[in-house]
């Protein structure tokens, strides 16, 4: 099954498990919400306000749909920050050592990159769970920057509780039309996804600047 038809089946899915039993269908609210941390295009702007709109209707309860959001997010995380940590630091520090002066990044800058993380990276890890577009992939420099896990996997859990939450509540809310969370978050997720591209552009073109100055100031 592809993961656009996947997406699309992920109601009838979850639906099919609560109306068997409660408890099947807070394992669906994990495993939708484990898989959503793998596979971006899968969005918990659409299961959490379902789990909230059962929590109405009688047939889940809050506490547990929140556990069970929030269990499958932070264990979904965990297979990202572990494709960091086998990139990690030390690694691309070597590549550098050897190919930096290609790029015009030599291991000091990077060394530098890694003391700003460590001073504002609990910031990111906590504040990019709750940012459309980024929460899923926040957890890849996490592990670049070999972030120790205690810290990590505590404010992955803050960020990503507050985020199950709040979406679980307006599902609540909303009732019947719980779908129409997703349709107000994406046109953030969006504006986010546009500024991450400009962000990267900017730095691709002060790298190329800056790679350019150093090679006219040495003649």
């Amino acid at each position: 099954m592809a993961v656009t038809d996947l997406v699309q089946q992920l109601p009838q899915l979850i639906g099919a498990a609560v109306e068997a039993n409660p408890w099947l269908g807070y394992g669906a609210i994990f495993a939708a919400m484990f898989l959503e941390n793998l596979f971006p295009p899968i969005p918990s702007e659409l299961i959490m306000p379902l789990g909230g709109f059962y929590v109405q209707q009688g047939q889940l309860a809050l506490l547990p749909v929140v556990l069970a959001g929030l269990l499958g997010t932070v264990l979904g995380a965990l297979p990202w920050y572990g494709v960091g940590r086998l990139i990690n630091e030390q690694r691309l520090e070597q590549w550098l050592e050897r190919h930096g002066r290609w790029i015009g990044i030599s291991p000091q800058e990077l060394q530098r990159s890694r003391s700003w993380f460590n001073r504002y990276g609990t910031a990111l890890v906590f504040w990019g769970r709750l940012v459309p577009g980024i929460r899923t992939l926040i957890s890849v420099p996490a592990g670049i920057e070999l972030m120790p896990l205690a810290p990590f996997l505590l404010w992955t859990t803050a960020g990503s509780l507050i985020w199950t939450l709040l979406l679980t509540l307006a599902g609540l809310a909303l009732g019947q039309g719980y779908s129409n969370v997703e349709l107000w978050i994406e046109p953030v997720a969006k504006a986010v996804k546009i500024l991450l591209v400009l962000a990267v552009a900017a730095g691709l073109v002060w790298l190329g600047l800056r790679s350019w100055r150093k090679r006219n100031s040495g003649h």
